[in-house]
């Protein structure tokens, strides 16, 4: 099986997009993609133990790769990895990609059979293109 993906967010409705958008670049391809968004009443916000529950059902064995949307998502998902059995946290790589771009790569690269860390670095250059593109081959972030 390939690399799971973990999508957190604080919203459910945007994580479920997110989803749909890399799954549409999958036609007729399987990929485990678990998401964990949203509190446990349903509103905004993360909860940990809902990460650490997609993070288990995503691992087949060849590990899993989290991308989140906001900070706070960030630590959701480290506490998440003290939930999961030692086993699964060692094929966890939490990523600081964004959230969209860097799943539509994540997943087709997962769904190619690529290892957990060519998953993960692919979804780190999920903003290479729009960066490259907006800047004009300037510096990005300048003041």
């Amino acid at each position: 099986m390939p690399v799971g993906l973990v999508v957190v967010s604080h919203s459910r409705a945007l994580a479920d997009a997110a989803v749909v958008l890399a799954r549409g670049m999958l036609p007729g391809r399987e990929l485990a993609v678990e998401v964990a968004a949203g509190d446990v009443d349903g509103g905004l916000g993360t909860d940990a133990t809902a990460i650490a529950a997609a993070m288990t059902a995503a691992d087949s064995g060849d590990g899993v790769v989290v991308l989140m949307d906001l900070g706070s998502a960030v630590l959701s998902a480290e506490t998440a990895l003290e939930l999961v059995d030692d086993d699964v946290r060692e094929r966890v790589v939490l990523s600081p990609a964004p959230l969209v771009e860097g799943l539509v790569g994540a997943a087709v690269t997962a769904a190619a059979g690529a290892a957990r860390t060519q998953v993960a670095a692919e979804a780190l250059r999920g903003l290479a293109p729009k960066q490259a593109h907006l800047s004009g081959g300037q510096a990005v972030g300048g003041g």
